[in-house]
């Protein structure tokens, strides 16, 4: 699906990065050993840096989209946790005052940036303050970045299309646990309800139109 400049007008346009965190981005992460295949394959985060710094140069907003970091108790007298909160509960992913609880270094929010409520689930929109945000910011259009490609980007960016946004995909600023995860994400799901999936080099292309 190809994409014009027309659509990504700077004052309109947020940068979604969705849980930056150590655990995630970093050797040495709880989870960055099974997302490192896929990461290193994709080239995330190179690519990840040259979308958030291309949105930057274009003026676009920076929106960082956490996953609410673990405490001791969280998830232990729920009804029902799902399976990615069992496996929180079991090694403590993003604790919070931890190192794989922060944000990775290249990543760091910046003036001008938000940073919303932690989310509890998979999608950045469910019971956080992002869809009030972004229409206090006037943003119109979103371009989701992050991980994982089949969880939290793709239940943030379905809930975004139902609320009324434009939604970009970009396959290769993202990653998951298997190769088979990714092509669900952007060849079977994705163009169910994303208005465009692009990659990186096509991505900020169309940024250095809007400059």
């Amino acid at each position: 699906m190809a994409e014009n400049a027309e659509n990504y007008h700077p004052r309109r346009t947020a940068v979604l990065l969705v849980d930056p965190y150590n655990d995630f981005l970093s050797e040495g992460g709880k989870v960055w050993p099974q997302v490192e295949p896929v990461a290193k394959a994709v080239r995330l985060l190179d690519n990840l840096r040259s979308v958030v710094d291309s949105a930057r140069r274009a003026g676009m907003r920076i929106v960082i989209v956490p996953h609410r970091r673990w405490e001791p108790g969280d998830y232990e007298s729920w009804d029902h946790p799902n399976p990615t909160q069992r496996s929180i509960m079991e090694r403590h992913s993003f604790a919070r005052g931890t190192w794989g609880g922060e944000f990775h270094p290249d990543f760091q929010p910046r003036a001008g940036d938000i940073v919303v409520k932690e989310h509890w689930a998979q999608s950045g929109f469910a019971n956080t303050d992002l869809d009030f945000q972004l229409k206090q910011h006037g943003m119109t259009h979103v371009v989701v970045i992050g991980l994982l490609a089949n969880t939290c980007i793709e239940s943030t960016s379905r809930f975004a299309m139902e609320l009324g946004y434009h939604v970009t995909l970009v396959r290769d600023a993202t990653a998951a646990l298997l190769p088979e995860m990714m092509h669900a994400a952007h060849e079977l799901n994705g163009p169910t309800f994303a208005h465009a999936i692009l990659g990186t080099e096509e991505l900020v292309s169309v940024f250095q139109e809007v400059m």
